[in-house]
């Protein structure tokens, strides 16, 4: 399968973009995961040649807009992502969580038909798997006590990506105190 490599800057980091000859985008990972990148493609598609080429246009700007503040310039953008059933079903889910919103992953293995709270489980692995950073917003999905868990590029991201959406408030950062002599 011949597929186009680009590479691009973020507030987050360097990235990694892999696109098809129709410019839909298959991969985006951050570039210090590059090892997770070429290994899931190796998964999904087998045999790759990858050209390396400019960022197209269209995925450039919506994603220049998304981290300049415009939070739904990515849902237009176009995706096309091999794995199993499960995973494509999760992947396709996640990409209906609206912007400033979390799910957990219970709620999201009860919107895809599953009644087994085990399901979950299986849920996150999917959502682990996803191939496509922001675009396909896996960072919108949170454990049912609230907590950030588990995100493949990183917590910081994580947290990072869901205080840009405004879906969760930004941590302060803990006063310094000051200690007085004889104190």
């Amino acid at each position: 399968m011949k597929l186009i490599l680009s590479h691009l800057e973020s507030p987050l980091g360097a990235m990694l973009l892999v696109t098809d000859e129709q410019q839909a985008v298959r991969a985006l990972d951050f570039a210090d995961h590059r090892a997770r990148l070429y290994r899931g493609l190796r998964e999904h598609y087998g045999e790759v040649e990858l050209a390396e080429a400019q960022v197209p246009n269209e995925v450039a700007a919506a994603l220049a807009c998304y981290f300049g503040g415009e939070l739904g310039a990515l849902d237009t953008l176009r995706t096309a992502t091999a794995g199993m059933e499960l995973q494509r079903r999760v992947w396709a889910a996640l990409r209906c969580i609206p912007v400033g919103t979390t799910t957990t992953y219970g709620k999201l293995a009860k919107a895809l038909g599953f009644d087994d709270p085990r399901a979950a489980i299986d849920i996150g692995a999917a959502n682990g798997a996803n191939p496509i950073a922001v675009i396909v917003p896996c960072h919108r999905v949170i454990a049912s006590n609230g907590e950030l868990k588990g995100y493949a590029w990183g917590l910081h991201r994580k947290r990072w990506l869901l205080e840009h959406e405004k879906a969760i408030t930004a941590k302060r950062p803990e006063p310094e105190t000051a200690l007085l002599p004889g104190f």
